[in-house]
């Protein structure tokens, strides 16, 4: 098969997909701000259930909920008549997922959830199926070709399921009002924790902070470097404000026989660039490289007053970069 025919049938796939999206996005409707009021509401868990590819797209539907902030979990509907159906209670609610709506694995959940109540939202292709006619909340598939070259494999409804769980996620992100910081409690791992935390989760406080009078002498500084090891030391006046900074690069700029002897505030540079606690690890990182020739330290300050320093190798540590 020529290279010329392969891009052909991946546009082909591409635009077929984009085809079930465009009239699944025409036939949204108050079936979804209905199904969105159930999920809100529930004060348990959104139980998401699904045979085959439908169960494959469910178990990420669940994935993305759980994440953002909607407690959720997978139910296979084969375990769910062997005993699991316990898993489900009252204060529950079930997304039922099938394309055609006649998975018979899905029958003993239905039946369970009319018996005790528990709302379905069925997401199907077919509204007068099994699984459209005994659900609550009917979330509708297009009906359009499946991208599949033989028109059988499920790709274009397996493509709208998925974007129908990103939008019952995303929908109910605006509503709960999800932050940066409720995402951040639930991915502390990997590359996204790194990226959410702030400079508060690793600076160096307390005594781990280089940190000297403006009354101090450069041996002072020295002194204070070297036991901090930290390459810099903070200048701070009476009332314990920051009002400068000495680093290694300072000290090549002042290098004399009596620079011992200086004075602290005439070798500082005055003013220095500071962050707030509350500012994220990859923002400090980007204020570093680009402030200057660059810089390796950062002071945290509260009021003027120095409560933390972070350094280049603390962020590279935390997995910034």
């Amino acid at each position: 098969m020529s290279e010329n025919k392969d891009i052909e049938i991946a546009r082909q796939t591409i635009d077929r997909e984009i085809d079930a999206l465009r009239v699944m996005e025409d036939e949204l409707n108050e079936n979804l701000t209905k199904a969105l009021d159930v999920m809100q509401k529930t004060k348990g868990r959104v139980v998401v259930t699904g045979m085959g590819k439908s169960g494959h797209i469910g178990r990420k539907i669940s994935a993305t909920l759980a994440s953002t902030g909607t407690t959720s979990f997978f139910l296979h509907p084969s375990e769910a008549s062997h005993g699991d159906l316990g898993m489900i209670a009252p204060n529950d609610s079930v997304i039922a997922i099938s394309n055609s709506g006649e998975s018979k694995e899905l029958a003993d959940i239905l039946v369970y959830c009319r018996r005790f109540s528990i709302p379905v939202i069925a997401i199907t292709k077919n509204p007068e199926s099994s699984l459209g006619k005994n659900s609550d909340i009917l979330l509708h598939l297009p009906e359009n070709r499946e991208a599949c070259p033989l028109g059988l494999a499920p790709m274009s409804s397996t493509t709208a399921t998925l974007v129908m769980g990103d939008i019952l996620a995303a929908a109910l992100m605006v509503r709960k009002g999800f932050t940066e910081e409720d995402f951040k409690l639930r991915h502390p791992g990997g590359k996204l924790g790194s990226i959410l935390r702030h400079v508060s989760d690793i600076m160096h406080t307390g005594d781990e902070m280089p940190i000297i009078n403006d009354t101090a002498i450069m041996q002072d500084a020295l002194l204070t470097m070297s036991a901090k090891m930290l390459g810099c030391v903070g200048i701070v006046n009476s009332n314990g404000e920051l009002i400068g900074m000495i680093t290694d690069g300072d000290l090549r700029r002042w290098m004399s026989p009596d620079l011992i002897t200086e004075k602290v505030v005439n070798v500082m540079t005055k003013n220095p660039r500071t962050i707030g606690k509350d500012m994220l690890i990859a923002e400090a990182v980007n204020v570093m490289n680009n402030t200057g020739r660059g810089i390796t330290n950062l002071f945290i300050v509260d009021n003027k007053k120095p409560v933390g320093i972070v350094h280049i190798h603390d962020c590279l540590r935390a997995g910034v970069s």
